[in-house]
């Protein structure tokens, strides 16, 4: 099973290094890290996508909190939250028929062409990890000649924000 967790932690250099050497050492694997600034400058949101069970949950939350930059450790429940990847996917079009073929995929999945040069497009795409697969899918046959993805990042739904919410895990 997959679990999101949002960890807050103090915006100081090697924080990231220092998480990612942590679980990487526990033979933890980080299927998605995402991080960047929070509405409080001081303060770093990373959000981890891990696989496992309920224990190596545990274990991955038992380890991060022993880091003294980590403030809080929030489990996202995927019913109860909002997530979204951003992906940036160039495809071969050296023909106006391809062109105008790709044009209508990325019309049909809400994407953005973003660039277009004599040889290739580059489309973006904010979605679900489902959404980006499948208009992965749809794009193979043009050929696929590069593509980049930032990995999951999630918020709760409702009012409350993740520094407010309870302690789940941390003792």
């Amino acid at each position: 099973m997959r679990h999101s967790l949002a960890v807050l932690v103090l915006n100081k250099p090697g924080v990231l290094a220092r998480i990612s050497g942590l679980l990487s050492r526990r033979m933890f694997n980080i299927e998605s890290i995402a991080a960047g600034y929070t509405e409080d400058p001081n303060i770093t949101r990373i959000t981890l996508v891990v696989q496992g069970d309920e224990n190596i949950l545990y274990q991955v939350v038992k380890q991060l909190s022993k880091l003294v930059d980590v403030i809080k450790i929030h489990e996202l429940a995927a019913a109860d939250s909002i997530s979204r990847e951003l992906a940036l996917i160039k495809v071969r079009a050296n023909d106006p028929g391809r062109r105008a073929d790709i044009v209508n995929i990325v019309d049909i999945f809400r994407a953005n062409v973003v660039d277009v040069n004599s040889e290739t497009m580059v489309i973006e795409l904010t979605g679900t990890e489902e959404k980006i697969d499948a208009l992965c899918g749809m794009l193979r046959e043009h050929g696929i000649v590069e593509m980049v993805r930032t990995g999951k990042i999630c918020l709760d739904r409702g009012p409350g924000a993740a520094k407010d919410a309870p302690d789940n895990y941390l003792t």
